[in-house]
């Protein structure tokens, strides 16, 4: 058994951990509550967008996305793999590091594939397996809008040009605090919308022409998707933080309290010999 002094060095140095992971929980809660306020506001936009771009495109001819909608061969492929910049947040990166390499066995084991990483730890992980074109890592020091529409706007030139036949998104989506979901979105090309229940009334009179609002209406679309991806991977990122942390302060607040009750006993042993050392000399005394 160790002795008093080990174990109190063991249990200060335990109380100094569950005071940072205490506050690294607080610190990741109140970032999660702006970050899920603004991805909740978020969704109902871009859905409202999709559905209109869905609409539109549904009533007319299959090219009406223009280069952005042209399907080529697939023999190069774009991933952007968004994680994050720090660790400390459980199976958060791992999981896309994972889903990352599965989506490369089953569906481009015999393509080309390179990253385009936003986050350190993606690069840092995949980087050894596959190459990075480039690492967006200083989005999240300033997560707008109009930044993340330049990334999009590069990753738009890149498939019009012809370097990647096919560009898609790896993130996880936010669903709550304890529950992340790793997700594959096709970015490039736009899938090809079939019309349904739901077509635009041909009673609308469209000024411009439904051409040209498609054509408007794509761009703006792309970058709303890319931007809502970040944004749902950043919520995430903060709620499996605060998880992962509120469990480490539990484990440590255990191990505290089975340390003191073991310093107790051995403090209490150490005691009763102690007594029993004197009682025994007394005794010998009198003897």
């Amino acid at each position: 058994m160790a002795n008093l002094k080990e174990i109190r060095n063991r249990i200060s140095s335990i109380g100094s951990t569950m005071q940072i992971t205490s506050a690294m929980k607080m610190v990741s809660a109140a970032k999660l509550k702006k970050a899920q306020d603004a991805i909740t506001a978020m969704r109902p936009y871009s859905s409202k967008l999709t559905e209109l771009l869905q609409n539109l495109s549904a009533t007319l001819d299959g090219d009406a996305g223009g280069a952005y909608s042209t399907s080529r061969e697939v023999s190069k492929v774009l991933l952007v793999v968004v994680t994050s910049n720090r660790g400390l947040c459980g199976g958060f990166n791992s999981s896309i590091t994972k889903r990352v390499l599965q989506t490369v066995a089953e569906k481009y084991a015999d393509k080309t594939v390179e990253l385009l990483t936003i986050g350190k730890k993606g690069k840092a992980t995949l980087g050894k397996t596959f190459k990075v074109i480039d690492s967006k890592d200083a989005i999240f020091d300033d997560l707008t809008f109009d930044n993340v529409a330049l990334i999009a706007e590069e990753l738009m030139e890149l498939y019009t040009v012809g370097t990647y036949d096919k560009i898609e998104i790896v993130y996880n989506q936010f669903k709550n605090a304890a529950t992340q979901i790793p997700q594959v979105e096709q970015f490039l090309p736009i899938k090809p919308i079939e019309g349904g229940a739901d077509i635009t009334n041909s009673d609308y009179i469209f000024e411009p022409s439904k051409e040209e609002i498609v054509l408007a209406l794509i761009p703006k679309s792309l970058k709303t998707q890319l931007y809502k991806s970040i944004r749902d991977s950043f919520a995430s990122e903060h709620g499996a933080r605060m998880t992962a942390m509120h469990k480490a302060t539990d484990n440590a607040k255990d191990l505290r309290d089975d340390l003191l009750l073991t310093y107790n006993k051995a403090r209490q042993a150490a005691i009763t010999n102690e007594i029993l050392e004197i009682v025994g000399g007394a005794e010998a005394l009198k003897n």
